[in-house]
């Protein structure tokens, strides 16, 4: 059964020296992101850390402890420099071992692409007790032990891990979000903003100042897991936007 009040939280750790150099830009972010809300859980941090098993394992179980859910991306392929499954097995307290299931899927993904050599084999290594999550796209599947779940870096095969993740994960409603955007120094707005969010319980405001076409204007986007409290919170805003002589725009400018 859904839970309708509890907001369940992921953070997610990017791991990779190419990510800190600026050679490879993330897009994981922004896809793990969007599927989380469509699970009911928000996305509440995230962290980028490089090829350094103290600075992963520090950050597995800071980010671990405080949500309900932490996913990697990064650092699990074929490489010398691929750390992921031995820092998390460190932060876990647990030993690395051969997963025989993943394995077997590599025998037989590799088995007309030149077999199984010894860096091939790296990506069949797991934490003790991990599960797997399907990879249709490389072979290789990414792991899950306990709330911690591993992804390749590669946005392509991280989307189909998280499909093949799709409705397994406990989570609540799905957060909502509407935009009304208005050409009006976010300044002046400041005390609307906070009445409104404070005036129904449930939303949330977030307020995104830019300046174009040579004028100061916001987008501000309100959000809520209750599609009811969503619409009477924009509409709210909206009368309040008006009431100030100010023009308001549903969908944002």
């Amino acid at each position: 059964m859904t839970d309708t009040t509890r907001i369940w939280t992921a953070a997610l750790l990017v791991i990779g020296d190419e990510i800190l150099s600026g050679r490879t830009q993330d897009k994981n972010v922004a896809q793990v992101a969007t599927w989380l809300n469509v699970q009911g859980i928000r996305l509440a941090e995230v962290r980028v850390v490089g090829d350094d098993q103290g600075a992963i394992v520090e950050a597995v179980n800071a980010l671990r402890a405080r949500n309900d859910y932490l996913f990697t991306t990064g650092g699990i392929g074929p490489t010398h420099d691929d750390i992921t499954v031995d820092a998390i097995a460190a932060a876990l307290g647990v030993e690395v071992e051969i997963h025989p299931g993943a394995r077997a899927i590599l025998e037989r993904y590799y088995e007309t692409r030149g077999g199984l050599n010894e860096g091939r084999l790296r990506m069949a290594r797991v934490p003790a007790g991990a599960d797997l999550i399907p990879n249709r796209m490389s072979g290789a599947p990414g792991i899950r032990v306990g709330n911690v779940f591993l992804m390749a870096g590669v946005p392509s095969i991280t989307a189909g891990m998280l499909d093949a993740l799709t409705g397994t994960l406990e989570g609540g409603l799905p957060v909502l979000s509407e935009t009304i955007g208005s050409w009006v120094m976010e300044s002046e707005i400041a005390d609307l903003l906070r009445v409104t969010e404070q005036a129904h319980e449930g939303s949330a405001i977030g307020s995104y100042p830019f300046f174009r076409e040579g004028r100061t204007g916001a987008n501000f986007v309100i959000r809520a897991v209750d599609p009811a409290v969503l619409a009477e919170c924009a509409e709210a805003l909206l009368t309040g936007i008006r009431a100030m002589g100010r023009e308001a725009f549903p969908g944002g400018i």
